[in-house]
């Protein structure tokens, strides 16, 4: 599958009625740190950083960037906190489409076609898909055509009752792990419409007869897998995420790279006889 805009990029707007001031001890308070903390790592005072937050001092532009850097304030947000306290955006958001990724772009489509037979695909912040490979076309065979029109949701994909979520045989597991994955972002990110889409996949209903987890039952897997029926067998995948380390530009930092790692030698035997 080529790399393609979703077309999912989300304005930066500064919040109405707040100044930087609000939106950073916001911030602070959700990363647990105090304002001498703050004050300490970035060179700073206790009692500047408090007259910043109650508005009697603005910040400069180059001390809004160093706080938000130190309060790991995602770049999106970033760009909103410099808005908030006059300055211009400094991060900018190129489009996927644009030539300047092209290098990007054909990094990631090598990588995750690399990855085949296992599954692979590249997703934004919203977990609308640019990319998949062939492991993860196969999952989706006989999915209903509205849910494969654009833009590709990975969570709708999954958690929906006409999309895989009937398919997984450790769907009340999968399904926990996927909300309390989604649950960490809203936290990290603040982002309205991925409350929406959480609001949205987390009212799908669950099948009655979903299995859950025995009490007793010896788990012979590192980590929790996507247990998946595919044309009568069942599979067993481990998901790994990876992101870019310090991304300049909004659309890069958003983008994540899944795999799906086999997690026991009939999965790897059976994909690796699918597709060669």
């Amino acid at each position: 599958m080529t790399i393609v805009p979703s077309g999912s990029a989300q304005p930066v707007i500064a919040p109405s009625g707040q100044g930087v001031g609000p939106l950073l001890r916001a911030w602070r308070e959700q990363r647990r740190v105090s304002q001498l903390e703050l004050a300490l790592r970035a060179d700073s005072s206790a009692r500047h950083i408090s007259f910043i937050e109650t508005g009697r001092s603005r910040p400069s532009e180059e001390m809004v960037l160093r706080l938000a850097e130190h309060l790991e304030v995602p770049v999106r947000e970033r760009n909103a906190l410099l808005l908030a306290a006059g300055y211009a955006p400094h991060y900018p958001e190129t489009p996927l489409d644009d030539p300047a990724l092209d290098a990007l772009r054909a990094g990631m489509e090598q990588l995750i076609q690399g990855y085949e037979p296992y599954p692979a695909l590249v997703v934004d912040a919203m977990y609308n898909v640019h990319a998949a490979n062939r492991g993860i076309l196969m999952l989706l065979d006989d999915i209903p055509e509205h849910l494969l029109e654009p833009p590709l949701n990975a969570m709708r994909l999954t958690l929906h009752p006409e999309g895989l979520a009937p398919r997984i045989r450790n769907l009340r597991e999968w399904r926990g792990h996927l909300l309390s994955q989604m649950e960490r972002q809203i936290a990290l990110h603040r982002s309205e419409p991925l409350r929406r889409l959480y609001e949205e996949v987390a009212a799908y209903p669950v099948p009655a007869d979903a299995p859950g987890p025995e009490p007793d039952e010896p788990v012979p897997y590192f980590a929790l897998p996507m247990q998946i029926e595919h044309e009568g067998r069942v599979l067993s995948f481990i998901s790994s995420i990876s992101t870019f380390n310090t991304p300049m530009d909004v659309t890069v930092a958003e983008l994540a790279i899944e795999t799906l790692l086999p997690a026991d030698p009939a999965t790897v035997k059976y994909l690796q006889s699918l597709l060669p």
